[in-house]
């Protein structure tokens, strides 16, 4: 199956677009997107007043590869170690999509043709939500980079936005060249958390408060995540379970005759409009509750990385210590182990200040779009709960014969 989306904004999915406070002389949007059988096309399209810029407006087409390119090009970066990097966006994948059309497609004996109608409305209407989420979270990475007042300046984003073939190429050769400084230590950051560095002790209680609250938080938004989905594919199976019960009232109402017949042809359009109804509360709860702790999910688990990466510079400012210590005791190399003391230093001094309000800016970032999901989600719910009542009152009004 190919899908294309002009991916205007009534169609991007808002739980996927945080509150990012940058100024508007970078704006990015994902204008377009063209669903292929093994990959997705982005166009990615950019205004600008930054000065060494050579245009204001340019667009450039780009895989999901070059996202995980750019995303590790800041990763990579010691620059960056005091801040948050925004998570990358997950790779497409539309393989469960395309295997239920494709077994729907082989045919059914059991199912009636309407049915089979039904259910191929709605699995091409899950295809499309997958798709046009898998749009939101690409474009949404690049927003959160151009929000930020230090990575919006970063040469690696300029080349992604500007550079107008492809970057599969420069890609590869970049990583070959760089040594991983940071991709490699992360996968043992949330170990190093809950141990603290071996006995390593922090020196400050901000960091330790967060520390403890980020580790309790991210256990607890996975889990959270897993019942939200759980919650939200009980709607849909109770959705899909309303298609047979229409058809066969649908087929008894073609038989009987007089009263029954309106009846029972009523009570089919009855569930058939309650199986919309429940759809839109699985789309919606998927949309304002599961796709955002999702991204919460990965968000705080790049916070973590950021708390590991400073107790990586503490412990090697203690280090540091160690050794001047030591060379002084010796009296040798004392001034080499004093300069290096001191780079220890300050490296992790200037790392732990860009990390404090980095882990207050995700704070205020994670509340404000908590409670605007949130808010939306309750408002949603009730909408829909007053739909499903007032459809369920006016069906008892017919089948009663009141006028």
């Amino acid at each position: 199956m190919e899908e294309h989306l002009e991916a205007g904004k009534e169609s991007k999915p808002s739980s996927m677009s945080p509150d990012l406070q940058g100024d508007s002389s970078l704006q990015v949007e994902i204008s377009d997107a063209v669903s292929e059988r093994d990959k997705v096309k982005f166009t990615v399209q950019t205004k600008s007043c930054v000065p060494h810029l050579a245009r204001t407006e340019f667009s450039v087409v780009r895989h999901h590869e070059e996202f995980i390119w750019l995303h590790n090009a800041y990763v990579e970066n010691e620059e960056y170690a005091g801040l948050i990097i925004p998570p990358a966006p997950p790779r497409p994948d539309f393989e469960a999509s395309r295997e239920k059309l494709q077994k729907l497609g082989e045919g059914d004996s059991s199912i009636t043709r309407e049915e089979f109608a039904k259910m191929k409305e709605e699995l091409e209407a899950e295809y499309l939500a997958i798709f046009k989420k898998t749009v939101a979270m690409h474009e949404v990475f690049l927003q959160r980079l151009a929000a930020h007042p230090t990575l919006r300046r970063d040469h690696n984003f300029f080349v992604f936005l500007e550079y107008g073939q492809d970057l599969s190429v420069r890609g590869k050769n970049r990583k070959e060249l760089l040594g991983g400084f940071l991709r490699n230590i992360v996968k043992s950051a949330d170990e190093a958390l809950i141990t603290g560095m071996s006995g390593l002790k922090e020196v400050d209680d901000f960091f330790e408060h967060e520390r403890t609250f980020l580790l309790e938080y991210h256990t607890r938004i996975r889990d959270a995540c897993l019942r939200a989905d759980r919650v939200m594919h009980s709607h849909k199976c109770l959705a899909d379970d309303y298609i047979p019960i229409s058809a066969a009232l649908s087929s008894l109402g073609t038989q009987e005759v007089n009263q029954l017949k309106t009846s029972f042809l009523k009570l089919a359009e009855l569930f058939e409009r309650l199986r919309k109804l429940e759809g839109r509360v699985a789309s919606d709860e998927d949309l304002k509750l599961s796709d955002m702790l999702r991204y919460y999910l990965r968000d705080s688990q790049a916070a973590k990385d950021l708390l590991y990466r400073r107790l990586r510079a503490l412990a090697d400012y203690e280090n540091a210590n160690k050794a001047l210590d030591k060379a002084r005791t010796r009296n040798r190399e004392v001034r080499t182990a004093e300069s290096h003391q001191q780079l220890c230093c300050q490296r992790f001094e200037r790392l732990s200040d860009s990390a404090k309000q980095e882990l207050m800016d995700f704070r205020s970032r994670r509340v404000s779009s908590f409670r605007k999901n949130l808010i939306e989600l309750a408002e949603l719910e009730l909408k829909h709960a007053k739909a499903s009542t007032l459809l369920l009152r006016n069906t008892l009004v017919i089948l009663k014969g009141e006028p």
